[in-house]
């Protein structure tokens, strides 16, 4: 295996980020950061405990007040120092990135990192950029205007499929704000949220603004959610989670974002290009290994470009190059662990009994039989209603089903619990603005699948969730809508109080 990224002096005194400094965690359990291309421990942690979250969320209640007080231009250009010292660390993000998550290093170093560098960069821009209602004496005698403040202390959860890049989706827009925040990483994949907290340090954010507890989720996580000082909570993850955690949120009524699960259609009309479709199918349903709720999972071809379209897409799935994470040849990498990789093959093994696997549909030998790696899938002969086309798999499979008039494959596509992402591939403009009209989902693309841009939302609907990040449409979601009305008569005894008390 290529030389690797050395963690454990970088985070020796602990992985917990709290008031601006590394510390162990308190509750007595420890836990190992896999690399899932070799099963080997990089790094051993003490775990969080609910007295490491009081004390995380007390350093973020205490640095409020003055960051909440800060200009939007001081807090822009603190944004702006902290994007120049994360593109200063860029490589050696890409590799603890690579490490921890199993990703191609091609992946960290062209995707995570500079797109989490440009998000700093687009908050950096927006905290000058807050924008309401314009003055206006709506009754005649008041003067009303819009402030939008900042809301207090964040409590945020972010996933292991994208720790670096969801650690930014979560703490930007809250910080730039003048939100402080307490940000609950996967337990499996914390280093790259620790390095975001002590970049923000060396860019001169305040101590106490950003604060990462490294713990479990039924602990830690519940703990922060639940936590009467937290006012906000974002979180990033399955759909059954999400339920426990907007129960958890419920009980104290904090304001609630979900970014859950998916699973994405990808439909192709019979005008279709086959092979921008066939090239798109593969790159959208195998990027990060398919860890990607957006990525495409459910393959609807119309009936005379189905056939083609399957053996076009197997063709180049067998060309796909399965290898070391920091291999510069390799495409896809192992999956994050080799429980998750299991659970991938089992979706698969139980589908042999009802459909066909064309190709892929195991895990590869040799030099590579230690890691979590899984071939890339492709699966026909899906029922609708079946586990291989129903529910999400998160892994580097795909299932192609035909289908006859536009209306079945747009009630195809709908025809799931989620809504998070689709896209519609066709050369006909009409056809193809139908489908992002008639389509549930949070994205629609068109004749692509998967690219992101910080200028636009992220976010579901359905059984995806609710809420956004990224844009100016997530930015919002992090301030109080203030009304403030200004009495313009100085009369005492006004006309309406007659209605109270008194004659006219």
């Amino acid at each position: 295996m290529t030389n690797r990224f050395q963690v454990t002096d970088r985070f020796a005194d602990g992985a917990q980020y709290i008031g601006g400094r590394l510390r162990a965690g308190t509750s007595g359990r420890e836990h190992s950061v896999i690399d899932p291309a070799t099963g080997k421990s990089v790094y051993t942690y003490a775990l969080a405990s609910t007295a490491d979250v009081d004390e995380a969320v007390a350093a973020a209640k205490a640095a409020f007040p003055a960051w909440a007080a800060a200009t939007p231009g001081e807090r822009s250009d603190a944004l702006h120092r902290l994007g120049g010292v994360l593109a200063e660390w860029a490589e050696d993000l890409a590799r603890v990135e690579s490490l921890q998550c199993g990703k191609p290093l091609k992946l960290t170093t062209e995707f995570d990192v500079p797109g989490t560098v440009d998000n700093t960069a687009f908050f950096a821009g927006a905290a000058r950029h807050l924008q309401g209602q314009s003055a206006a004496e709506y009754t005649g005698d008041h003067t009303s205007y819009i402030r939008r403040e900042p809301i207090g202390v964040i409590g945020s959860i972010a996933p292991w499929n994208y720790p670096l890049q969801m650690a930014a989706w979560k703490i930007l827009p809250a910080i730039a704000a003048g939100n402080t925040i307490v940000l609950k990483p996967a337990e499996l994949t914390p280093l790259t949220s620790l390095m975001f907290a002590q970049a923000a340090k060396e860019a001169g954010i305040p101590d106490g603004v950003i604060n990462i507890v490294s713990g479990s989720g039924r602990v830690v996580g519940e703990h922060l959610v639940g936590h009467p000082d937290v006012v906000m909570t974002s979180f990033t993850g399955s759909t059954p989670v999400g339920k426990r955690v907007a129960e958890i949120a419920t009980t104290t009524v904090k304001r609630l974002h979900l970014e859950l699960g998916g699973k994405a259609p990808f439909l192709v009309f019979d005008d279709a290009d086959l092979e921008a479709a066939a090239h798109g199918a593969v790159a959208a349903s195998l990027i990060n290994s398919g860890q990607d709720c957006t990525a495409a999972t459910r393959a609807y071809v119309q009936r005379p470009l189905f056939d083609a379209f399957v053996a076009r897409v197997a063709e180049l799935m067998e060309t796909v190059r399965v290898g070391d994470p920091f291999a510069p040849d390799t495409d896809l990498g192992p999956l994050v662990s080799h429980r998750h990789r299991d659970g991938v093959a089992g979706f698969v093994e139980r589908a042999r009994g009802y459909a066909t696997v064309v190709t892929g549909g195991e895990a590869p030998g040799g030099e590579l039989e230690n890691g979590a790696y899984y071939r890339p899938t492709l699966i026909t002969g899906a029922a609708q209603d079946s586990e291989v086309v129903q529910s999400e798999i998160f892994g580097p499979v795909l299932v192609a089903l035909p289908f006859d008039g536009d209306d079945e494959g747009i009630r195809l596509a709908n025809d799931t619990p989620y809504g998070l992402a689709a896209s519609a591939w066709s050369r006909d403009v009409y056809r193809a603005n139908r489908a992002t009209r008639e389509i549930k989902a949070g994205c629609v693309w068109v004749n692509d699948h998967i690219p992101i841009i910080s200028e636009m939302p992220h976010g579901g609907t359905k059984a995806s969730g609710y809420g956004k990040d990224m844009s100016a449409y997530s930015f919002e979601e992090y301030t109080q809508v203030k009304h403030v009305m200004f009495d313009n008569t100085a009369v005492a005894a006004k006309d309406w109080h007659r209605t109270i008390f008194g004659d006219r």
